[in-house]
């Protein structure tokens, strides 16, 4: 297998569908090879997700995008960095999930290669740490302008502790992105399996 999957855990509890994936790099005086997705592979990990469009996005040092996720059209993500290193966050909106409201952070590093599988049912974001960072993601949907949805970045509810990642951390945001609401626990926002239900 060319990948080593990883699930991931929040306060000691699989965060089911959330996966940090590390492929094999393949390297010599020449350079390196990697594959960065098998069908194969992920189907054997029981990732059977079917992924129909690939996102880019180039950002400067402190920028942050999100926290983000479609409400009609929800999307799983397969995300990493393609030059640079960001933070990456994934919180888990799924009602009745054992980890609803809690969140997930890793850093994706382009040297490392590492990859994370965010499914649908999450609000997604990043930060970028380096001078330049090149993002890119599959997703399992297509976009959708009339279903975004997204979560303030510095909600206090969720806690995320950008501050252990980038002790300055002063993001820049686009206009849309400093506007999100806060997290609202008693709402109902996607069921377990990842569709919106409000």
């Amino acid at each position: 297998m060319a990948f080593e999957f990883k699930k991931c855990l929040i306060d000691g509890k699989e965060c089911k569908g959330l996966y940090e994936i590390q492929p094999k790099i393949f390297g010599d005086a020449r350079g390196y090879f990697l594959e960065t997705y098998s069908e194969r592979d992920f189907f054997a990990a029981g990732l059977t997700m079917k992924f129909v469009q690939d996102n880019q996005s180039k950002s400067s040092k402190g920028v942050l995008r999100g926290l983000h996720f479609q409400t009609q059209h929800p999307q799983g993500k397969l995300v990493r960095a393609l030059e640079g290193k960001v933070y990456d966050v994934a919180v888990d909106l799924r009602k009745g999930s054992e980890t609803f409201g809690k969140y997930y952070g890793v850093i994706l590093d382009s040297e490392k290669q590492n990859m994370f599988y965010i499914p649908e049912g999450f609000a997604h974001g990043f930060y970028v740490l380096t001078d330049l960072a090149i993002f890119t993601y599959k997703c399992t949907d297509f976009y959708d302008p009339k279903g975004e949805g997204g979560l303030m970045w510095n909600d206090p509810a969720i806690g995320i502790d950008w501050k252990s990642i980038a002790p300055d951390v002063n993001p820049l945001l686009s206009d849309k992105d400093g506007k999100h609401p806060a997290f609202d626990t008693n709402k109902n926002y996607f069921d377990i399996n990842g569709k919106w239900i409000n």
